[in-house]
């Protein structure tokens, strides 16, 4: 019963208009115009989880709300458990060091571990702040681009992946992998490993995805025991609570942790954490895993619904399903005028707000990721409206 009830839950409409959110009152920035539905920005049209509401509730009960630590066993436990049951990965609590958000660590993680001009490789099509952080760093970027298998999913060049690998300080990984939602297996993760060791690589892992494997088993970076790996995570997309701020990271590197424990604590004088991130994160990983698992078959069968629809509904678009994340990575490649003119004719016609895959890199154009984390109500909507968009485009080349 439970389980019926966050489904329904899940599958409520839910106005965030007027919260100050990124969505929904500030879609006028991406895309030029408001009056749009939004399948934009990588959070969640969803209601957080009832046991976290009811823990900021009651501290935000308490008239103080001061400064607080992260150094503290009910906080560092809590992660260590959420990465053992999860991911069956053993850490040690002192690998953990807190942060205001994930990007931010990689930042510094880059700062700490190269020099300007140093080379960082990651995979296109690729979540597109990896491009910002690499080059505002001063930091070359390489690209190692994904190839299509027969079976449509994505796989690594790994003759090209090699070759650039010589010339990297760093490995730069997202996994599952945000746009294309691949999720890495522990196989390739071996082998990206040996190619770290070969080429004494440093192996960043974004795994803010982590608890979205949905075909595929996730397997952390942290299970291939390599010293140089550091991981970056967050409660902030799982339970679907950004605005708390705050991220943690995981390396077994002790002078690593050290060094970005002084530029946190004495320079950037950021290690003061949110005590309501810190409250979040310790009842999300003790006592929310019930509503987890209920929110990711709400997902499935959101991924399950777009994939249908496409495939009736939207010739010659493609959708197959995704291994990971929450996203549809669609392909508009054989939609029959340039893509330029479908995206515009999406935001001005359709009024819907898609990702453009070209910002995401080589391997990227002519795609589209959607945001399924939503209603089936919000989403038939997109998905209607992408229809209507395509019979527009088809009734124009009848009368041409």
């Amino acid at each position: 019963m439970y389980g019926v009830m966050l489904m329904d839950i899940f599958n409520t409409p839910i106005s965030r208009k007027g919260t100050y959110c990124t969505q929904w009152d500030f879609c006028e920035d991406r895309f030029g115009v408001h009056d749009i539905i939004p399948f934009s920005i990588s959070d969640m049209d969803l209601p957080i989880s009832q046991a976290i509401t009811k823990a900021l509730q009651k501290r935000l009960e308490h008239p103080v709300l001061g400064y607080s630590r992260w150094q503290h066993s009910e906080y560092l436990n809590a992660i260590c458990h959420w990465y053992g049951q999860k991911y069956d990965t053993v850490i040690d609590a002192n690998w953990i060091t807190y942060s205001p958000s994930v990007m931010y660590s990689i930042a510094k993680a880059l700062e700490l571990l190269t020099v300007p001009e140093d080379s960082i490789l990651t995979f296109t099509p690729a979540y597109n702040a990896f491009f910002d952080v690499i080059k505002n760093s001063g930091r070359k970027l390489l690209t190692s681009t994904l190839i299509k298998n027969d079976d449509g999913r994505y796989g690594i060049d790994w003759n090209d992946f090699n070759a650039r690998a010589k010339h990297a300080k760093v490995i730069l990984l997202c996994n599952p992998h945000n746009p294309t939602g691949k999720v890495w297996s522990e196989h390739e993760l071996i082998k990206i490993s040996e190619i770290c060791i070969k080429n004494n690589c440093w192996l960043l892992s974004d795994e803010i995805h982590s608890d979205f494997a949905f075909s595929h088993k996730f397997t952390s970076a942290l299970k291939l025991h390599y010293d140089k790996t550091v991981v970056f995570n967050s409660i902030s997309k799982t339970f679907n609570v950004p605005a708390l701020t705050g991220s943690y990271l995981i390396a077994p590197d002790i002078i690593f942790n050290e060094k970005f424990r002084v530029i946190t604590r004495y320079r950037d004088f950021v290690n003061s954490p949110s005590v309501l991130n810190i409250i979040a994160t310790i009842v999300a990983y003790n006592e929310c895993d019930v509503w987890l698992q209920q929110l990711k078959s709400h997902l499935q069968s959101n991924i399950d619904f777009a994939v249908h629809y496409v495939q009736e509904n939207l010739s010659p678009l493609k959708l197959r399903e995704s291994e990971g994340c929450y996203f549809a990575w669609i392909d508009c490649s054989h939609i029959s005028c340039s893509f330029e003119k479908f995206y515009a004719m999406l935001i001005h016609e359709g009024k819907v707000g898609i990702m453009a895959g070209n910002v995401y890199g080589p391997g990227g154009e002519n795609y589209l990721r959607l945001n399924l984390a939503c209603s089936r109500e919000k989403l038939y909507q997109g998905l209607s409206r992408v229809a209507y968009v395509i019979d527009k485009i088809n009734q124009e080349n009848r009368h041409e």
